[in-house]
């Protein structure tokens, strides 16, 4: 009864009705010196949901600043018997390390010496929530943590090695968080012998891990996906520069945020011990850079030619995150260590040739620079056969990994066209939902990368009708429409007047997108309790392939735009709330205005 109690309080709570509730955190606070153990648990939890809830209107003088009274008697508990209670005395105060709580700061000397005093907590969940409190310390009052700071790193080591993951998780995190001070280099020089191990060792994959990603199942590509695979994609807009593949650490195996992975185990919780040792190890290897590899070296050798695959794979993740940060150290080491990578890629683990794929792909612009049939004509012929690999998530690093490779290499790709088209073809065929979505970029990045030099009948041949098959089957309202729009619009701005079979349609179907976002955002704003707003995505991706026919049909696209109503619809989206909406539209009416002036000098007066 009283969880259910302490539900039904947070939730009023949290609804905003606090200030209407004047005598709920008296209460609550005075019933954590109940003699009864319960009680005094139950308070807390509800206690703890509230600070995690309300944090600012706590801060507020709304009602009356509480947090004056409250954040003295949390840390009285920091001391008390029950590691429970323990623990949620630190959750609670913690709510209020990030905004700098002057409630708190007033408090700071005694929350810091109470934390020391738990670091050897024989609870995880109080060491977890110590841990936690110190790399939010280290971002908002590093001043206090200086004086401390050689034991810190001490407590930090060991408890990045605890034997709870959770603990090791949140310890790890505050490596993460050292790289991006400016004392980083001070404080951790003499500590990098001790601590470059540990993050390595945090790099294997645990059992866990293995078993929820499928590790033993070799061959999964007949399989289809399921809907919660497939993560939410964001349009990027053709305006805004693409990110650099290697932003992503670790797509097939990689990553710390949205696009930016250490690790895409993503049938795993999204973030892990894994995912964040190798991402403290990426920030820390362009910090130190090649003061790193002393360290580092002796590992590597160990670990690339281990006889255990888990010991193995976690060395090629390794040489991937430090590439970036120390690529000018390890250059005389390429030369022995990309063949060997290139081997890997035949390995019988699925897992092993998944995250050799991203770290080759981390190594490319090295690659790129060398004399192509040396390094890249093997390692292409590789990743193509990755690409058709009978295991998905290899398929997806692979196809990663090769848009990252097309990027760098751009025309040294053009000798070998017909190969990489007839593969990336292929893989229509064979590719599951998921893969399909990496595969229309790869696709799209090749025609970026060698633009005209696809405009070959027999290279327009392989590659539109499968394309157009896969136009024709998405109806209006499928996102999986987006990556194929942005497919195409590199493909026709790549292809010129090699689209213009297709362009018609396309054209005529871009424009209706747009008609119809912009038809149901007037229903939505005109009664919203009965018209839901639209995706205007969908708008955004039709605006960005108007312009890239623009750009590679240029002439040919007049007839096109005097028999429709574009330049009208192009005014409305000028004019949308939608920042992104705006862009794309005053884009396309730049691309309009090179391809055929004569269309648009008619409107300019409406445009300025």
């Amino acid at each position: 009864p009283l969880i259910h109690l302490g539900i039904l309080i947070t939730t009023i709570a949290s609804k905003g009705e606090l200030q209407n509730w004047p005598d709920l955190l008296p209460k609550l606070c005075s019933l954590l010196d109940s003699e009864d153990y319960n009680t005094c648990e139950g308070a807390f939890g509800a206690l703890q949901k509230i600070c995690e809830d309300s944090a600012e209107i706590l801060d507020s003088d709304v009602l009356d600043r509480p947090l004056n009274i409250m954040i003295p008697k949390f840390l009285q508990f920091f001391k008390h018997s029950s590691p429970k209670i323990r623990s949620h005395a630190v959750a609670c105060v913690n709510q209020f390390i990030i905004s700098r709580t002057q409630a708190l700061m007033l408090h700071i000397d005694s929350f810091i010496e109470n934390l020391f005093a738990l670091a050897g907590d024989e609870e995880p969940e109080v060491r977890k929530n110590v841990c936690r409190a110190l790399v939010m310390l280290l971002e908002v009052r590093m001043d206090r943590l200086l004086p401390h700071m050689i034991s810190i790193v001490e407590y930090m080591l060991q408890r990045t090695q605890d034997q709870d993951e959770n603990v090791a998780l949140e310890a790890c995190e505050f490596w993460l968080t050292l790289a991006e001070q400016p004392i980083c280099k001070d404080v951790l020089c003499r500590h990098l012998a001790k601590l470059i191990p540990v993050l390595v060792n945090g790099m294997k994959y645990s059992e866990i891990d293995i078993i929820l990603l499928k590790g033993d199942v070799e061959e999964d590509e007949a399989i289809p996906d399921s809907e919660q695979d497939i993560r939410p994609r964001f349009h990027r807009s053709r305006t805004v520069a693409q990110p650099h593949e290697e932003d992503r650490i670790e797509d097939d195996d990689d990553d710390d945020d949205d696009d930016n992975d250490l690790d895409d185990d993503d049938t795993i919780s999204d973030w892990n011990l894994r995912k964040c040792s190798a991402a403290a190890l990426d920030v820390l290897a362009n910090v130190f850079r090649d003061e790193l590899l002393p360290h580092i070296l002796p590992l590597l050798k160990e670990l690339l030619f281990h006889p255990e695959w888990v010991v193995k794979e976690s060395g090629i993740l390794v040489l991937g995150a430090i590439a970036e940060g120390c690529m000018q150290g390890m250059i005389p080491y390429l030369p022995e260590l990309i063949p060997h990578l290139i081997q890997c890629l035949s390995n019988k683990k699925a897992l092993v040739r998944s995250i050799t794929c991203w770290t080759l792909s981390r190594y490319a612009h090295w690659v790129v620079s060398q004399p192509p049939d040396t390094y890249l004509k093997p390692l292409m012929t590789e990743l193509l056969k990755r690409i058709l690999d009978s295991n998905k998530r290899v398929q997806e690093a692979a196809c990663s990994a090769f848009a990252t490779l097309e990027e760098e290499a751009c025309t040294e790709l053009v000798p070998y066209l017909a190969y990489i088209l007839d593969t990336l073809v292929f893989a229509f065929s064979k590719y599951q939902h998921k893969n399909l979505l990496i595969l229309y970029d790869a696709i799209g990045t090749l025609a970026d990368s060698v633009g005209h030099h696809l405009n070959k009948p027999e290279y327009i041949q392989m590659l539109m009708p499968p394309l157009i098959q896969k136009w024709n089957m998405l109806k209006d309202e499928d996102k999986d429409l987006f990556p194929l729009l942005e497919c195409l619009s590199s493909v026709a701005t790549a292809l010129q007047s090699g689209f213009l079979p297709y362009c018609e349609p396309v054209y005529q179907r871009c424009v209706n997108l747009v008609q119809k976002t912009l038809a149901q955002a007037m229903l939505h704003n005109a009664q919203p309790d009965q018209y839901e707003a639209p995706d205007k995505d969908f708008m955004i991706v039709a605006l960005d392939l108007l312009s890239g026919l623009a750009e590679g049909l240029g002439g040919n696209i007049e007839q096109l735009v005097a028999c429709s109503n574009i330049l009208t619809l192009m005014y409305q989206c000028m004019q949308d709330k939608m920042p992104e909406v705006r862009q794309s539209s005053f884009a396309l009416l730049g691309d309009l205005t090179k391809a055929c002036f004569q269309h648009v000098k008619p409107c300019i007066g409406m445009f300025l």
